[in-house]
């Protein structure tokens, strides 16, 4: 079993990204600037934003939180978008989701510039990866994407099952790893929580994707030997071996599967960190005007 570790190659990324931004600012030019909308106290999502401002910090971005009170009202925050969309300094807008109910988060995402759009969620965006033209890869199918290329694992001709369906992570994906190219020509099997006798697909598996939210539902007797395991999962459930009274584990049980597995992801420090590098990748982009001039 080896560990896809997204950690150790989020490092690495950096590392080059580093290079690049120091270049910038040696020949007096302004860093990248990624901007980040927070809306209330979630904790899950306080913890990602605090993550991406670090990553910048280390990189040598620029980074601004912009944090909004849960009551915000959907127009105000539009109009915040928009003003942010005018200004040139900014490179990258990401708003953190999940969003309140009372908020459209479709049209919340529709209003980013698409062009500063670095989480790739906007229909244009989204339409030109189906086209197959530049856009901005969602982060995190971007970051798996990543993981299998890196570490040279076979995807041509194999049997890919996708449990979770959502736009941010399971769909994309699954377009990405059905492409006539190297490191997809997948058959791609897309599960979700209405799929029946998932048990079927996911013993006949090669390459198993997990994003559906549920603690440790993936378990040794559902798998093949060999698989390829990329848990996008991660879950806070109670602890007593924690000083918090918390951990974080994936949609996969990890001690049940790993020795059954050729290649699997660690939780947390597998799919996580390359999420992150990711948007930071994205933002690059939109800052060298590669994908939209």
């Amino acid at each position: 079993m080896i560990l896809l570790d997204g950690k150790s190659l989020s490092q690495k990324i950096k590392h080059d990204i580093k290079y690049q931004v120091d270049s910038l600012k040696s020949n007096g030019k302004r860093p990248p600037h990624l901007v980040a909308i927070l809306i209330g106290e979630n904790p899950a999502s306080q913890t990602y934003v605090t993550a991406k401002k670090k990553s910048c910090e280390e990189i040598g971005f620029d980074s601004t939180v912009i944090k909004f009170p849960v009551t915000i009202s959907q127009n105000k925050l539009i109009n915040e978008i928009e003003k942010i969309n005018l200004d040139d300094e900014i490179d990258g807008l990401i708003v953190q989701l999940p969003l309140p109910n009372h908020i459209d988060p479709s049209i919340v995402i529709s209003t980013i510039c698409y062009k500063k759009d670095v989480d790739g969620f906007h229909p244009i965006n989204l339409g030109n990866m189906m086209l197959q033209q530049p856009c901005y890869f969602p982060a995190t199918p971007m970051g798996i994407m990543s993981l299998i290329e890196n570490y040279n694992i076979e995807t041509n001709g194999k049997n890919c099952l996708i449990i979770g369906r959502s736009n941010i992570v399971g769909t994309p994906l699954s377009v990405l790893l059905s492409r006539n190219s190297k490191y997809a020509n997948c058959t791609v099997t897309l599960a979700h929580s209405r799929t029946k006798d998932i048990n079927l697909l996911t013993k006949k598996a090669d390459i198993i994707v997990m994003a559906l939210g549920i603690p440790k539902f993936l378990k040794n007797d559902m798998i093949k030997d060999s698989v390829v395991i990329i848990d996008v999962g991660i879950n806070r459930i109670k602890s007593d071996k924690s000083k918090s009274g918390w951990t974080l584990v994936g949609d996969v049980d990890f001690q049940s599967v790993k020795d059954k597995c050729s290649y699997i992801t660690p939780v947390p420090g597998g799919v996580g960190p390359m999420t992150i590098i990711s948007l930071l990748r994205n933002t690059l982009l939109s800052y060298k005007r590669v994908i939209y001039k």
